[in-house]
């Protein structure tokens, strides 16, 4: 969650296979790439733990994470701050209007006191 990362929405059920192919490989890779001794952070979802995503991820440095932990996460609250300003939907179209919104609107400043 850095500032002006993109939002990924996905629609369906996210498998680990879709995860390394829309998420890691296409996001998060050239991300990793470009910043040599970053640490990896994702939570215990069973798409991040499947061993198709840990193969992918066996050469970057990840964050271990324990069981049941998800106030750890600043992304987490994240999430609270933007379903505490999140409009009234009647289409999924409209909901993903909506949460890009958002995204692209939250203050750095709050993102940046999470992560400290």
């Amino acid at each position: 969650m850095i500032a002006g990362s993109t939002l990924i929405v996905m629609c369906g059920t996210l498998t680990g296979q879709r995860y390394v192919d829309d998420i890691l490989r296409p996001h998060v890779e050239p991300f990793l790439n470009g910043l040599p001794g970053t640490i990896f952070q994702q939570d215990n979802a069973r798409p991040h733990t499947a061993i198709v995503a840990e193969d992918f991820l066996r050469h970057s440095q990840t964050l271990p994470w324990p069981a049941r932990s998800p106030d750890l996460s600043p992304v987490e609250h994240v999430w609270d701050q933007l379903k505490r300003q999140m409009p009234s939907c009647h289409s999924v179209h409209d909901l993903e209007l909506a949460v890009h919104y958002l995204w692209a609107h939250l203050p750095q400043d709050n993102i940046r006191c999470l992560i400290n």
